[in-house]
């Protein structure tokens, strides 16, 4: 325990926010800049006389819980919460399951990729947020469950929506073998997610390609880049593949963009206009 740095961090952070950050009102006598101990001890859920012996430097360590709760009441990011748990000489326990809450910003990008088919994804290959275009070239992921959402289990088992099959793209045999080996790898990384877990087992006693490749414990694939959706309004739309790594949120930002000139750009440019209303094909 850093008893030194601890202090002064907790201190720097506690003169950052403002009460109305935290919805106190300011008062007119407040001298400090910004929370007093007192205020940040009581959002913490600890005894100011305790708070203030951290701050100075004199205070036994903390427990997971206090430093919880500093975490929450100092408004911490989730690198300063990890900090703050070395500062202490108390480790970061690893997150129970794969992060799904997305980036605002990660949100507005998606958003201005008109032209582009793109949609994030957690560790687990869960779609978690998508742009409107995503949605026309796959499937409306707003109407379906969570659960079919799941692009692995999609794969290997199929979506549980009557009369729904499975995307029809031209990679299904590369993209199993990458995603058996990301998903081998994210296990390791979150060993204690009942949900994890839960998947994992669907998939082995569900299909037995998953089981053979789950066997060959390899963790990783080789990423296809470009594939062919045969899409049954605008036929057939050849994409290309790029995946960027949001390390931090263990997420990945899937985008799909047609070559300039193509057919496979008209035909996005088209399902953009077209989006997920319901329209009758004729034969």
């Amino acid at each position: 325990m850093d008893r030194r740095e601890l202090a002064l961090f907790l201190r720097n952070r506690r003169e950052r926010i403002t009460p109305a950050d935290v919805g106190l009102p300011a008062g007119r006598r407040r001298r400090t800049p910004g929370l007093r101990r007192e205020e940040a001890a009581r959002l913490a859920f600890i005894s100011t006389e305790y708070y203030t012996r951290l701050e100075q430097g004199r205070g036994p360590r903390p427990s997971r819980e206090v430093l919880a709760g500093l975490a929450r009441a100092l408004r911490l990011s989730d690198a300063e919460r990890d900090h703050l748990h070395h500062l202490a000489g108390e480790p970061p326990a690893p997150p129970p399951g794969p992060p799904r809450e997305v980036r605002q910003s990660v949100l507005d990008l998606l958003h201005r990729l008109p032209q582009a088919a793109a949609f994030v994804t957690s560790a687990t290959f869960e779609v978690i947020a998508w742009n409107d275009l995503a949605a026309a070239l796959m499937e409306d992921f707003s109407a379906v469950p969570r659960r079919d959402r799941n692009l692995v289990r999609r794969a290997f088992l199929g979506p549980h929506l009557r009369g729904a099959g499975r995307y029809d793209v031209s990679d299904v045999g590369e993209f199993a073998r990458h995603s058996v080996g990301r998903l081998r790898a994210a296990a390791a990384r979150y060993p204690d997610d009942p949900e994890m877990a839960a998947l994992i087992a669907d998939l082995l006693a569900g299909s037995e390609e998953f089981a053979r490749l789950w066997d060959s414990h390899e963790v990783d694939g080789a990423r296809t880049l470009s594939k062919t959706f045969r899409h049954p309004l605008v036929g057939p739309v050849t994409v290309n593949c790029d995946v960027l790594d949001i390390t931090d949120r263990d997420q990945q930002v899937v985008i799909y963009t047609a070559t300039p000139g193509s057919p496979s750009e008209e035909a996005l440019r088209l399902l953009s206009v077209i989006g997920t209303q319901r329209m009758t094909v004729e034969h």
